[in-house]
């Protein structure tokens, strides 16, 4: 197999810092070029990869085999379904969508086409946390399940350039790392058969999660704790005892992995377990936890 031409679209921090350096040195791809809401950053990160800056995005997705996306979910979702439509494969920024109706036509899309798609929850794809998750769904045996995800993005005094994110400002930690949490829970102990959700301070979120295997789960959600409160944990309870979820990083090395995924679903055919349809799936769920808290 040749080398799959990979496009970007998005040119905000996290296609910046990770998917440009992550695309740029994978051995197995070739960054095809750049497109972005702003010319001037598109630019900026081409000179940076000695790619070409694109001035429409569908002549990049005319000149790639497959794009990577790290816009906000909603300029996404009809981006990707385009992409899609034209026969390129994806690779997604969470959450696919922040409406049902969005992040179906995408899968629509995909599955119209039969193209290779990835939706990147990082915990699905670092070293340290992804063969955990994997360990665990295997061995079975779960009661219940613990997981918290704080951020300080709009705490007092956050210098962090993603709070500058409107759609994080206005959708909260709910949709931003609810994914996360949810990419491990629901391969670990099933689907969400119920849900319950509460309001805390400011856009902190609690759920309540009963999964197809009968385990429950507890999650709690936000963006605006206070720096020493912030951090991201989760723990399972079962068989097996108190089984914490080991520390990750490395983002690029994680996004790596993720195109490592792509191109493997892209030769072979097979779906990946981290594709659209559950990049759908989590976004039926945070929709209903939405609908819920209303």
């Amino acid at each position: 197999m040749t080398k799959l031409r990979i496009g970007l679209i998005g040119t905000g921090p996290w296609a910046e810092r990770t998917q440009a350096p992550a695309l740029a040195a994978h051995p197995e791809a070739v960054f095809s070029g750049v497109w972005g809401r702003r010319p001037e950053a598109a630019a900026a990160i081409a000179t940076a990869h000695g790619v070409k800056a694109y001035d429409d995005v569908d002549a990049l997705i005319e000149a790639s085999d497959a794009v990577a996306i790290a816009l906000p979910p909603d300029v996404q979702a009809p981006l990707a379904a385009r992409a899609a439509a034209a026969g390129r494969h994806l690779l997604l920024d969470k959450p696919v969508a922040t409406t049902v109706t969005g992040a179906r036509e995408v899968v629509t899309a995909v599955e119209g086409t039969g193209v290779a798609s990835i939706v990147f929850c990082t915990l699905r794809f670092a070293a340290d946390t992804a063969p955990w998750i994997a360990e665990q769904a295997a061995a079975g045996g779960w009661f219940t399940a613990r997981a918290h995800w704080l951020g300080s993005l709009f705490a007092s005094g956050s210098d962090s350039p993603y709070a500058a994110s409107p759609w994080r400002r206005e959708k909260g930690g709910l949709w931003d790392v609810g994914p996360h949490v949810l990419s491990v829970l629901l391969p670990v102990l099933g689907d969400v058969s119920d849900l319950t959700a509460l309001r805390g301070p400011a856009d902190t979120v609690h759920l309540a999660l009963r999964h197809g295997s009968g385990a429950s789960s507890t999650a709690t959600l936000g963006l605006s704790a206070p720096a020493e409160a912030a951090g991201a944990a989760i723990e399972l309870y079962g068989e097996k005892g108190r089984v914490p979820m080991p520390a990750w990083g490395d983002a690029i090395g994680s996004f790596r992995s993720a195109v490592d995924a792509l191109l493997e679903s892209a030769r072979t055919g097979d779906a990946h377990a981290c594709d659209v349809r559950l990049g759908l799936r989590i976004t039926e769920i945070l929709a209903e936890a939405e609908e819920r808290l209303r």
